[in-house]
């Protein structure tokens, strides 16, 4: 009976279309007739590709207290805006540059900045660009523009740009030692053979 039936309705399907292309096709691995539904003995096989991952060289290396390379560089911030000359100082404390970068440790370099006192803002930010503190004491909030702050010391706006673009733990806090500003084309690191960073390579 069932397979009267299933011949009934391959015979109304290919009589319904009427399509070349539906017509099945029989060879060997067929259980039925021409006219019947066609069925493959063989089932589908699936087909895995294999990899072979050399484990070896795919080992991540974090840095730590003893294998971390620490360099001198300096960096000429005369006449570059503000936030593009941080932003170079900030990716060589935090050691971003470098193949072996480890959040949690310090990897970055000690970094030596001159002429911080002949950095640009554009527009009017001398007048707009409000420096906001607190003293800790009720009524205690205290603002100085650019250069207002940049009166008192030519090296405070460096560093305050600097310190924002840090971590704020005492990570940070270490990789803010690292930093030394002079207002000066001249520093006191000759000792440490420091490197020049090229800027024009960076911004």
């Amino acid at each position: 009976m069932l397979a009267i039936f299933i011949n009934v309705c391959s015979k109304s399907l290919l009589n319904l279309f009427r399509i070349k292309s539906l017509k099945p096709k029989i060879n060997a691995k067929n259980i039925f007739s021409e006219k019947g539904i066609i069925v493959s003995l063989q089932p589908r096989k699936r087909v895995f590709k294999s990899f072979f991952v050399n484990t070896l060289s795919y080992k991540t290396i974090s840095a730590n207290a003893t294998t971390v390379d620490k360099q001198w560089v300096v960096i000429d911030a005369a006449n570059v805006p503000l936030g593009r000359v941080a932003s170079v100082i900030a990716v060589h404390l935090r050691g971003k540059h470098k193949t072996n970068f480890t959040p949690h440790v310090d990897c970055g370099d000690n970094v030596i900045v001159i002429n911080a006192g002949k950095v640009t803002l554009s527009g009017n930010k001398w007048k707009q660009k409000q420096y906001v503190r607190h003293t800790g004491y009720p009524g205690g909030q205290r603002s100085l523009n650019a250069e207002q702050l940049n009166a008192k010391g030519a090296d405070r706006l460096v560093e305050n740009a600097v310190k924002g673009m840090l971590p704020k733990n005492k990570l940070g806090a270490a990789l803010y030692r690292n930093l030394k500003v002079f207002v000066g084309g001249e520093h006191t690191h000759e000792a440490q053979k420091p490197k020049t960073i090229n800027l024009n390579e960076r911004l």
